[in-house]
């Protein structure tokens, strides 16, 4: 694709790395056929060729209208057109550069502009957002039923190890696990801890940045991440082994910190560090699967049970680990069912459940009927935002895989 980026944005770091990006494009039209917004509205506009054009016109001067808003901000960010995506274009990264343009140029109305702070001031915060999840719990039966479907469950936490080990991982404490699945964690640290790996927790980090960051407010996300950075990097130079993220969306924001930070002169090496260190636990996991399955009671092998995987568009795209998750569970004696589709979003993606319902909910919809259609015993992921948006859904369990692997090694 030929460029001719405006002087505003031409030679900056951002510029340039569009520029890059778009010229990669050749027009195929491979990605649409995997964009589920382009299959539910048929509109170009509403898939990745037709945004990418949008983004192209913006960085190279025209006006961007409350239309070109629309279409961007109706983009889930799955990054399912990047695996299809022939010619590796990097069409996150594009997005990340041209929504926060077209919004400052074309601003937003006020009750959009509220809830766009709202969400970026309560979920980030732990101990606000406990207690606002605290106090919808009491409230439940006086709820909308819509909330009331959104609000998590009361869940217990388990015991978390406190044995040393020679080996020694932290771990991320992703926004909505504390109060949406309190025991995820703790159960990657007990499966970790048969493994003779420590997993410690370190208060002081907090969000990923990444509900900010995909609000367009870069900025707050930006001082998020470097929160983070300075509340590990102690235990980076004491020699920590791994960064381990449970939760497959902060994992694919932590794995970009290098990229986000390379022209700060201040962090580009902590951050590039950072991101070198950071795992998802399914890459932890892997190594060690056939210790695993000798822990398991021959009993299990297989599973009684039968299950259907959701793999998250951010494991499958944004990490580039698809399919991986099924084959270890596969391995370690799980029978998973087929589900159709796999590959297509579940509409959770971040805040967009709640900025953008309506396709969000068809998507919901789509997504639940493949993954009940094997009549599963349960729904296994490996994110907390798509296990609690499917949990609203369906009358199944939603669990985050390690949760299932802890039970049955106990």
């Amino acid at each position: 694709m030929q460029t001719n980026l405006a002087a505003f944005i031409k030679d900056t770091p951002e510029g340039r790395e569009a520029d890059a990006i778009l010229r990669k494009c050749v027009h195929c039209g491979f990605c649409t056929a995997t964009c589920p917004t382009y299959q539910l509205l048929g509109d170009e506009l509403d898939g990745p060729r037709g945004r990418i054009y949008l983004i192209k016109e913006v960085l190279e001067g025209a006006v961007p209208t409350a239309q070109t808003q629309l279409h961007l901000d109706r983009c889930l960010q799955c990054r399912s057109c990047e695996t299809t995506c022939p010619s590796g274009v990097q069409y996150g990264r594009l997005l990340d550069i041209g929504r926060p343009i077209v919004d400052e140029r074309v601003g937003r109305g006020p009750l959009d502009t509220a809830q766009r702070v709202a969400l970026r001031a309560l979920i980030p915060r732990r101990a606000l957002f406990s207690a606002l999840v605290g106090l919808g719990r009491l409230v439940r039966p006086l709820m909308p039923a819509a909330l009331a479907k959104k609000l998590p469950l009361r869940r217990e936490t388990g015991a978390w190890p406190v044995r040393a080990h020679a080996r020694r991982m932290l771990v991320l404490e992703s926004c909505g696990q504390r109060d949406g699945a309190p025991d995820t964690n703790a159960a990657a640290a007990r499966v970790l801890d048969r493994l003779g790996i420590a997993l410690a927790r370190v208060p002081q980090a907090g969000c990923c940045g990444a509900v900010a960051y995909h609000l367009n407010a870069q900025a707050d996300g930006l001082d998020a991440m470097r929160r983070n950075i300075n509340a590990w990097w102690p235990e980076i130079e004491a020699g920590v082994e791994a960064i381990v993220v449970t939760a497959s969306g902060c994992g694919t924001m932590v794995k970009d910190y290098g990229h986000l930070f390379a022209h700060d002169a201040a962090y580009a090496a902590k951050a590039a560090r950072v991101s070198a260190l950071a795992k998802d636990l399914l890459e932890v996991i892997e190594p060690e699967q056939e210790r695993l399955k000798a822990l398991l009671p021959s009993s299990l092998i297989p599973h009684p049970s039968s299950f259907a995987f959701h793999p998250p568009c951010t494991l499958q795209h944004g990490l580039k680990l698809k399919g991986r998750a099924e084959s270890l569970l596969a391995g370690l004696g799980f029978t998973l069912t087929p589900v159709a589709n796999a590959h297509l979003c579940c509409g959770s993606a971040g805040t967009y459940s709640l900025t953008q319902p309506e396709l969000s909910q068809q998507l919901l919809a789509n997504k639940i009927a493949a993954l009940e259609a094997g009549a599963p015993a349960a729904i296994l992921t490996a994110n907390i935002g798509c296990q609690l948006h499917l949990q609203s859904a369906t009358g199944l369990p939603v669990r985050h895989w390690i949760e299932a692997l802890d039970e049955r090694l106990a």
